[in-house]
């Protein structure tokens, strides 16, 4: 027969597996399907783009348009970011991209320097099968630009939508694309210095480093498409 102080043992025991459990899903959403968690703020709902400006502007820039519930770079202008930073966070969005169309997602950025990619590590938004950095799984969609590949092929072809979903935590990253884990790495690690000083980020001290800082959409060029945008803090 168990003894109570047994069974008051084993209850703990289920106890801290519960809260392993829960911090783990946390970390990688699992409940966010559910509802469960932070709350969502809606950073473009298909009409409104007040939550976004130009780098280093208080303005959006000319080039970018609502059009058809999305947020579209159709014309020079710029990259945009967001009016409120963010630290860690949890970002969903869809992008779709022209032929041989090149973006990206940026995280972690800031004003002080001339360009996002000089401080935010970027997502690559990407048409795989018309540009020449989607043969290379380092450069391909979904990506850690330059630094870490993208595990699984998941993006759709030109013209189709893809589904984005990134987790930023501390030092942790993850690139969800389509629904598949693409990427997953730790900022600031021996690793990860090491892959920075032999890249083309070698240069900019402040690559990666910010804790906190804005989202950012690059203008790259090329036309592109964003909808159904939200954020929640973790």
């Amino acid at each position: 027969m168990r003894t109570r102080q047994g069974r008051c043992t084993a209850a703990r025991v289920l106890s801290l597996i519960a809260v392993a459990l829960a911090s783990c899903e946390a970390l990688t959403g699992g409940p966010v399907e559910k509802g469960v968690g932070p709350p969502w703020t809606v950073l473009f709902d298909g009409t409104d783009a007040s939550a976004w400006r130009g780098f280093r502007s208080d303005s959006l820039p000319e080039g970018w348009r609502v059009v058809d519930g999305t947020l579209a770079r159709l014309g020079p202008g710029g990259d945009i970011v967001t009016r409120a930073t963010f630290s860690d966070f949890e970002l969903e969005l869809e992008w779709r991209i022209s032929p041989g169309g090149n973006s990206g997602i940026f995280f972690r950025i800031d004003e002080q320097h001339d360009h996002v990619w000089q401080t935010g590590p970027e997502m690559q938004v990407l048409d795989d099968a018309g540009h020449a950095d989607g043969k290379n799984p380092l450069t391909a969609a979904g990506a850690n630009y330059a630094l870490h590949s993208c595990a699984v092929p998941a993006v759709r072809p030109v013209g189709e939508w893809n589904r984005v979903r990134m987790i930023v935590r501390g030092p942790h990253v993850e690139h969800w694309l389509n629904d598949e884990l693409v990427v997953s790495y730790e900022l600031w690690n021996s690793d990860w210095q090491g892959l920075v000083a032999a890249s083309k980020f070698a240069s900019m001290p402040d690559y990666g480093r910010n804790r906190a800082g804005h989202i950012a959409l690059q203008d790259h060029g090329d036309a592109v498409w964003f909808r159904d945008i939200r954020v929640r803090q973790l």
